[in-house]
């Protein structure tokens, strides 16, 4: 199988897993949710969702390795491996608000090939392939053509735990909410990727991310024209914790970060 027969068959298995998830959304118990750590979440519709995609994607490419948020799987990398994060944006979820979604990334030998991003709510989803271009829902999608901060609407993210950069981080959030048209705080960091490959947004920043979290996104808004790097502008982005991603605006972005971080 070529990477386009892979990504293009693992999205039934998404999809059907997205309905799933948006079955329990109508009657979630909120005396459900599992406390992981500080402000983190899961339920067991992250897990069972979860369990689903890999059950699938073990029919699809039966050698790969695994690399998910759940872990109900052995987590191990092959050659292929596919990094997954069932539901994210958990605490939307929980709380009835309507940002989440499902992450599928593809990583052959530490690159990124094939990404998946399906956000339910909206019934989109992006998808990608390395050297094949990026797509919503059958379409074609691009970076925006915008190459300005102060023409630009910006997503980032909130730390919930780990505050020691706090500080550091609402500076740099002082300086572009005064000198750009917004900033966004979507609760999915996939979704955020996916909304820069499509256009709906300038660029992303984030900082203590998870692979799961990112893993598709940096391939949708690299196929889409873009650019993803860590704070420091290197291509780290994937384990390093931090990630920076736009169309044109990447270098003014990082000059920003890099005064207060």
């Amino acid at each position: 199988m070529n990477l386009e027969e892979i990504v293009t068959g693992a999205l039934p298995i998404i999809k059907e897993t997205g309905r799933f998830i948006q079955k329990e959304a109508a009657s979630f118990d909120l005396t459900e949710v599992i406390l992981k750590g500080k402000n983190d979440l899961v339920s067991y519709v992250d897990k069972e969702a979860e369990k689903m995609i890999v059950v699938g994607l073990k029919i699809l490419l039966p050698d790969a390795g695994f690399i998910t948020e759940e872990g109900t799987v052995s987590q191990e990398q092959k050659e292929f491996t596919w990094i997954i994060d069932p539901l994210d944006g958990t605490t939307n979820f929980i709380h009835g608000l309507p940002i989440y979604s499902i992450s599928v990334g593809l990583m052959k030998q530490g690159e990124m090939v094939g990404g998946i991003v399906y956000e339910l709510n909206k019934d989109e989803i992006f998808y990608a392939w390395k050297g094949g271009g990026a797509f919503m829902n059958h379409r074609p999608i691009r970076v925006s053509p915008v190459k300005d901060i102060a023409e630009s609407l910006l997503a980032t993210g909130f730390p919930y735990y780990n505050f020691d950069k706090l500080p550091n981080y609402l500076a740099i959030l002082n300086e572009l909410m005064i000198n750009s048209h917004g900033l966004r705080r979507l609760g999915s960091a996939a979704v955020d990727l996916a909304y820069v490959a499509c256009g709906r947004c300038e660029g992303f920043f984030e900082y203590n991310l998870n692979s799961w979290d990112i893993a598709a996104g940096i391939l949708l808004v690299k196929e889409a024209g873009g650019v993803v790097t860590d704070f420091s502008g290197n291509d780290n982005a994937l384990f390093g914790r931090e990630l920076v991603a736009s169309g044109h605006i990447q270098i003014e972005l990082l000059d920003i970060i890099a005064k207060h971080w």
